[in-house]
């Protein structure tokens, strides 16, 4: 089955308001998933970050009806995600995860044949089976693929594991990946290797991806666009240029302030940030702006003149297309104000 077809400039996945809760004992509600808007368009990465524990998987597996939103909503080529058994296994045909573990998304009793071939099984596609094996196998890199077609996933390094595991999401001929940390668990000097694949998949065949990610240095490298999620919310995304080079949010300034290697990031914030204590318990959001008790902006007094605001006053989620920059952020109301000599925020509320 082909990709689905998308007309110019629509997004291929979208998500409204999504929310999503887990009762825990004592009646508490953690609020994992809290306000999240976010579109993914067809031959775009988009890079979702965060620390860990800030609910970007729990994010990815309602965006693969995994889990059921609490509320708000997820529509694959404008129309609505549907959780019926044929609408989910029509859907997780076009929208495929790739997994951070190679070795633990293949059965070590499965060749590699048998690995990429499961997902036709499943969905009832017969014709020309070894054909569509082999060429999965190939977009994936691994060349000549016949070669591969009985070896088992011990025999194979790291990287090649990788490979067959995208080699299985693209012999559905998807619209969508989502990769869940793709290169966590490989060597440096492999990484670079399946970075380069995801950008051809995406420059030769269209393809959009979603890639959950800790690693700033990653995101930069790979991604069209990136969101920074922070506590169920996500508080600053636009073009990843802009983001990481011109960062606005004080949590994303953090971020990028403790990132090794790239000079030009480091530009952007020369002095490492600490942030203080830990990720607040989700079942425990604050009120007002959720990151104020670690906002070093309000630690050093520089928030003084909006304290009373972030305090009180949830900067709001971030709605699509107001801008290209977007961030949800009080003191980016007053320092955008003065930028524009008073014309206010570009926040979404």
């Amino acid at each position: 089955m082909p990709s689905v077809e998308t007309p110019l400039g629509e997004k291929v996945l979208t998500a409204r308001g999504l929310r999503v809760e887990f009762g825990l004992p004592g009646g508490r509600t953690a609020r994992a998933v809290d306000g999240v808007d976010l579109d993914v368009a067809p031959g775009e990465i988009v890079a979702l970050a965060g620390e860990s524990g800030c609910g970007k998987t729990t994010l990815a597996r309602t965006l693969l009806g995994l889990e059921r939103a609490t509320g708000g909503t997820v529509a694959f080529g404008g129309e609505p995600l549907r959780f019926s058994t044929k609408a989910l296994k029509a859907y997780r045909r076009q929208v495929q995860l790739v997994l951070q573990d190679p070795s633990g998304a293949l059965n070590p009793r499965h060749t590699v044949y048998d690995a990429v071939a499961e997902g036709l099984r499943i969905h009832g596609i017969t014709d020309d089976e070894p054909g569509r094996v082999a060429d999965a196998l190939a977009r994936a890199g691994l060349r000549p693929p016949e070669q591969f077609f009985l070896s088992y996933p011990h025999e194979l390094s790291g990287g090649q594991r990788q490979r067959v595991v995208i080699a299985g999401a693209l012999v559905l001929e998807p619209s969508l990946l989502v990769a869940d940390e793709p290169v966590a668990s490989l060597d440096a000097s492999v990484r670079g290797e399946i970075l380069s694949l995801l950008l051809r998949l995406k420059e030769e065949q269209g393809l959009g991806a979603l890639v959950i990610t800790h690693d700033l240095g990653l995101a930069w490298s790979i991604a069209d666009r990136i969101a920074i999620m922070y506590l169920g919310r996500i508080v600053e995304q636009g073009p990843v240029e802009q983001v990481l080079t011109a960062p606005r949010h004080p949590y994303t300034r953090a971020l990028v302030s403790v990132l090794p290697g790239s000079p030009v990031l480091r530009e952007a914030v020369p002095e490492p940030i600490v942030l203080a204590g830990e990720l607040p318990d989700a079942s425990r959001i604050p009120g007002g702006c959720r990151f104020r008790p670690r906002c070093q902006e309000v630690a050093s007094g520089a928030a003084a003149a909006v304290l009373h605001r972030c305090r009180g006053e949830d900067p709001g989620i971030l709605g699509p297309e107001a801008a290209p920059h977007l961030v949800a952020c009080h003191l980016d109301c007053v320092q955008d104000g003065a930028r524009d000599g008073g014309a206010g925020a570009r926040m979404a509320a």
